[in-house]
């Protein structure tokens, strides 16, 4: 068994991304502003930790900045019941794969969603 497990999480973004951010809205032409602006991550750590590396512009040892500016700036709180009933995964390649799967389907379900 595999030491590190990779984890998807959901991050609730304050819906001012949608109006401030172009990128943002250029890649979320289906939302119609009723539902949420989301963030989806990959993460090796909890995704609390995560999160809250997010909120702090973290840098790792080398000074590598590794935190979402999006979610620096609009990150509001972890949506555990968007990712919750997703088991971890084995490889970091799977998790990627995971990653913009479910970034599509939420923007599917009307979601405004970023993923790096």
């Amino acid at each position: 068994m595999p030491k590190v497990l990779y984890r998807i999480y959901v991050i609730e973004l304050s819906k001012r991304v949608y109006t401030e951010n172009t990128k943002f809205r250029t890649a979320n032409p289906q939302f119609n502003g009723v539902l949420e602006c989301l963030y989806v991550g990959m993460t090796s750590k909890m995704p609390k930790e995560r999160f809250k590396q997010h909120k702090t512009g973290y840098r790792n040892r080398k000074g590598h900045k590794i935190s979402s500016n999006i979610v620096e700036k609009y990150g509001l709180y972890l949506r555990p019941s968007l990712y919750n009933h997703i088991d971890p995964f084995f490889t970091r390649e799977e998790a990627l794969i995971a990653e913009k799967q479910i970034t599509l389907e939420l923007r599917r379900e009307r979601y405004a969603v970023w993923s790096n």
